[in-house]
């Protein structure tokens, strides 16, 4: 699989708290962290519901 960097660009202050527990999952939790994670499709599956929040690069 291939490897994606994830970095949270704006604030989680004032989303829900499903999208701040998936941002704590994929390691985001201060701004302009990254983290690296395999292109499974559950990762993809928790960027998507974050998309808004974070940038990711390839």
């Amino acid at each position: 699989m291939a490897t994606i960097k994830v970095k949270q660009v704006r604030s989680r202050i004032g989303c829900p708290k499903d999208q701040k527990r998936t941002l704590d999952a994929l390691g985001l939790k201060k701004m302009h962290r990254v983290m690296e994670h395999e292109a499974t499709p559950s990762i993809m599956g928790m960027i998507e519901k974050v998309k808004h929040l974070v940038s990711v690069e390839k």
